[in-house]
């Protein structure tokens, strides 16, 4: 068993009921985990077995239809999945997008690397002669023939296409295909490496699959849409209002469709004769990184950095409510991965696309969307306004001021991880270093004073009104408080299911497991291997 399916299994048996008990204190699931990690890529064998991609949880699932479950088929990290496709002998290969893997697989027999080296590897489909197609998005735009022995390297076959996703070889034998980044679908005749636009004015599309009849059908990711298209024509019918944040599609020998939805971490099933559509399986969270906690009147209500959403969370009833969504039209959202709360800001911040961005906490409005840093783990609103960053690419806190955030200073360098940020009672900031192992006070002039050592991963971090420090030590699976004025530690809850398995070519921090503390003293953490929220509160 693979070190995060252990975890799985750990956690799972420790927390078989929703509460478990810590010396003092007693730690309840707030809010229920998922299945996933965020799904993309959607695949039906010729049994007609229903196979979704994570590329967060770096693994391959088959999911259970009619129970609504899923298991995992293909674990971390080898399992990572952007897309799944399967060859007319029902070999399946998936594509590792962080990775730039791609990967083969025939029944139960051995996993063959068919590729690497592809940052980005992220569609790929079958001829109906068995040869195999990918294409790198996001991180390159190119197509490839890649050799299905894995012996001979990729051969390209055209570049700069405009982010040709989730793709299909249709009854022509021509690939057929979205443009993510012109709102368009081409079809590519592969011999000829020619390109011509199908059918266009989509907002973002995502991925295309042919029914039995010859209909393409199309998901708009910003628009929430099932779209059919007549190939020959263009003409295209919106079948199915969905929610946005769509990324791929599957049909089934039946016609029914499957559709994926990042943001909801979960899949539907859509009638496409009648566009209804019903959820086989969802999530109230996707991948809840870092959080942050405001109080009003009594209540806590927790942000959380759901990497493909932002969402709150009521401290006292756990009900969720959807603030924004990734990839949704009119949304300003960057994948965020880390989220801080003070007052009337919410500050969240993603080590992935390098960006800060901080959120009027009453009306939802963007307030600043800061680009340009590199890997910040975390970020907050100091006393004068300005913007302190845990900036891991540069193993420092940069200081943030001026117009839009022209200005930037270091503060302190030579940090090994700065993952974990909170400010002091007054001028003084505190920050983990997930490598070093430390916690450390820092001072408006830089001073460092180191206040506990010799941790596993310490990631997450909160201070109490008294001035106590709550941290996540990930890599011992605990919650820990420290006395700021003699470095005491004391452990407050342990056997935790926090600690995803990093994905490879990501960072080792991954996503980030948040702490932070509320105005009625309760504290609240993220659980990145469920899916959840957690509430500790003495008993």
């Amino acid at each position: 068993m693979t070190t995060r399916l252990a975890c799985a299994a750990f956690a799972a048996a420790i927390f078989a009921s929703t509460s478990v008990f810590a010396e003092s204190w007693q730690v309840t699931r707030l809010v229920p985990g998922s299945a996933f990690h965020g799904v993309h890529g959607l695949g039906i064998d010729k049994d007609g077995h229903l196979f979704a991609g994570s590329v967060a949880g770096a693994a391959l699932y088959e999911v259970d239809v009619a129970a609504g479950t899923a298991k995992v088929a293909i674990p971390a990290p080898v399992g990572m999945a952007d897309d799944i496709a399967f060859a007319p002998d029902g070999t399946m290969a998936w594509t590792g997008f962080l990775t730039g893997d791609l990967y083969s697989r025939k029944g139960d027999g051995p996993i063959k690397k068919l590729a690497s080296g592809l940052p980005g590897i992220n569609s790929l489909a079958y001829r109906k002669d068995g040869r195999l197609y990918a294409s790198t998005v996001f991180l390159g735009d190119t197509l490839y023939e890649i050799d299905v022995e894995g012996v001979k390297p990729p051969r390209q076959i055209m570049e700069k296409m405009g982010g040709l996703n989730g793709f299909e070889f249709g009854p022509d034998d021509k690939l057929y295909g979205p443009l993510w980044f012109k709102g368009q679908v081409a079809r590519i005749d592969v011999d000829k490496a020619e390109l011509t636009v199908v059918a266009d004015g989509f907002k973002v599309p995502a991925a295309v699959n042919f029914d039995s009849k010859g209909n393409l059908w199309v998901v708009d990711t910003a628009l929430g849409q099932l779209v059919r298209v007549d190939p020959k024509s263009g003409t295209k019918a919106m079948v199915a209002q969905l929610k946005p944040s769509l990324d791929n599609l599957a049909l089934d020998d039946k016609d029914r469709i499957y559709v994926s939805n990042m943001a909801d971490n979960g899949i539907q099933e859509v009638d496409p004769a009648t566009g209804q559509a019903k959820q086989i399986i969802i999530g109230k969270l996707a991948l809840p990184g870092g959080i942050g906690v405001t109080s009003e009147d009594g209540k806590d209500t927790v942000h959380v950095a759901d990497v493909f959403a932002y969402r709150t969370v009521d401290g006292g009833t756990g009900e969720v409510t959807e603030k924004a969504r990734m990839h949704a039209d009119g949304t300003t959202l960057e994948y965020p991965m880390s989220a801080t709360a003070k007052g009337n800001d919410v500050v969240l911040s993603s080590w992935f696309t390098g960006t800060v961005q901080v959120i009027d906490g009453k009306t939802g409005a963007t307030r600043e969307m800061l680009h340009g840093f590199k890997a910040p783990h975390d970020a907050i609103v100091l006393a004068d306004g300005n913007i302190l960053v845990a900036e891991l690419g540069t193993k420092s806190l940069v200081k943030v001021s001026g117009e839009h955030g022209k200005d930037r200073t270091t503060l302190i360098g030579g940090l090994e991880g700065p993952i974990g940020l909170v400010g002091g009672s007054s001028d003084e900031v505190y920050v983990t270093e997930g490598f070093a192992g430390t916690v450390s006070r820092i001072d408006a002039n830089g001073e460092k004073t180191v206040l506990a050592k010799d941790l596993k991963m310490p990631e997450g971090l909160a201070r109490g009104s008294d001035g106590r420090l709550i941290v996540a030590e990930v890599g011992a699976k605990r919650l820990i408080e420290i006395a700021p004025e003699n470095g005491q530690l004391t452990e407050i809850a342990a056997n935790l299911p926090i600690g995803l398995t990093g994905a490879p070519n990501g960072l080792p921090t991954h996503i980030p497991t948040g702490v932070a503390i509320g105005g009625t003293g309760a504290i609240y953490f993220s659980s990145d291997i469920e899916n959840a929220i957690y509430k500790v509160v003495k008993k």
